[in-house]
């Protein structure tokens, strides 16, 4: 059975024309859902008894459960239980320019990156459209206040959980829904090339970002698995394919392991992959846990290797860094509740 977070509106409008009702009450149950925070259908006044209770038996409209919350300074990790007890995490982060949410699209991930804490539990399921969209939801009701932008970057690979999350990128940013801009939606993948280019044919103008994290593919295999199915290079050429058929800079991510990937080889080999390509490269440092034998590259490591992509032509930023305190950075998530 479907969940009534399950659907976007063009999904709502294929239901109402299968159950014979008008499809503009797809635009009134969005708003019902996402506007009014009314999720109990008995309770839509502009829907007829009929319809409210074809709805309410047709379709669930539980809620995930909060378990535990951690707190460090600009961020706060939320452990989420879900209906069959797997447990996943989303994190709060606070900016200057607003709130933004990092979302989980699976319970554990099948990428197996070496350097991930996510990636060591095999995924178990994808995420139902619903669980993601409540992540945010509940974390808003949590704090009293609007998230203004949302990375799928939490455990699992988004792109490995294709339909669901389109579906949940379309419901958060419906204008009627929870109406978070596309600008300001970023959706990270260790790069299922298919997928890329299912991506590239919707309207969607969201930010899209390549975990890349090595300047060639011998390495880049070691460290990330799936550089075995999508080599390095045909990453790349797909990437350009993207940028042409979108008109969408796009993000190059980069994390910092120290004696690995951080040395002036590396940045130059990287030079030479990403010149004259709209894209820019996010340095991440890398964050230790204490189950991962990688360490992080030193801060004069880190700065020399942006200099020579600096000089070198290429755009980047070195990512600020959240949560590391509460095992809620990037590439730490992975619910304690699982040993």
């Amino acid at each position: 059975m479907n969940h009534i977070m399950d659907l976007s509106r063009e999904s709502w409008k294929r239901y109402f024309e299968s159950i014979n009702e008008k499809t503009f009450k797809a635009t009134q149950i969005i708003e019902w859902l996402y506007s009014k925070k009314e999720y109990n259908p008995n309770n839509w006044t502009n829907f007829k008894n009929e319809t409210r209770e074809i709805i309410s038996s047709s379709f669930k409209h539980n809620f995930i459960k909060i378990v535990k919350k951690e707190e460090d300074n600009l961020t706060k990790k939320y452990l989420f239980e879900l209906e069959d007890n797997n447990h996943i995490e989303a994190v709060l982060m606070s900016h200057d320019y607003g709130l933004s949410i990092c979302v989980s699209s699976q319970v554990g991930c099948n990428m197996g990156c070496t350097f991930c804490e996510s990636g060591r539990l095999k995924k178990v399921r994808n995420l139902e459209t619903y669980e993601m969209v409540e992540q945010i939801l509940l974390i808003e009701e949590d704090i009293k206040k609007r998230i203004s932008s949302v990375v799928i970057m939490g455990i699992g690979e988004p792109l490995d959980n294709y339909d669901n999350v389109i579906e949940f990128i379309k419901i958060i940013n419906d204008d009627k829904g929870i109406a978070i801009g596309a600008r300001h939606i970023t959706l990270s993948t260790c790069g299922l090339i298919p997928k890329i280019k299912e991506l590239q044919e919707l309207p969607l103008q969201i930010n899209l970002a390549i975990s890349l994290h090595a300047s060639n593919n011998e390495l880049r295999s070691k460290i990330m698995p799936i550089n075995k199915v999508y080599k390095l290079d045909d990453i790349l050429l797909t990437v350009d394919e993207y940028i042409k058929h979108t008109n969408r800079r796009v993000t190059i991510e980069y994390v910092m392991l120290n004696n690995v990937n951080d040395n002036e080889e590396n940045a130059k080999e990287l030079i030479n992959l990403l010149k004259g390509k709209n894209v820019y490269v996010n340095l991440i440092p890398y964050n230790e846990t204490s189950h991962i034998i990688y360490k992080k590259s030193p801060k004069d490591k880190i700065l020399k290797f942006y200099d020579i992509l600096k000089k070198g032509g290429i755009n980047v930023t070195i990512r600020k860094e959240f949560g590391s305190k509460i095992s809620a950075a990037c590439g730490q998530l992975r619910s304690k509740e699982v040993k």
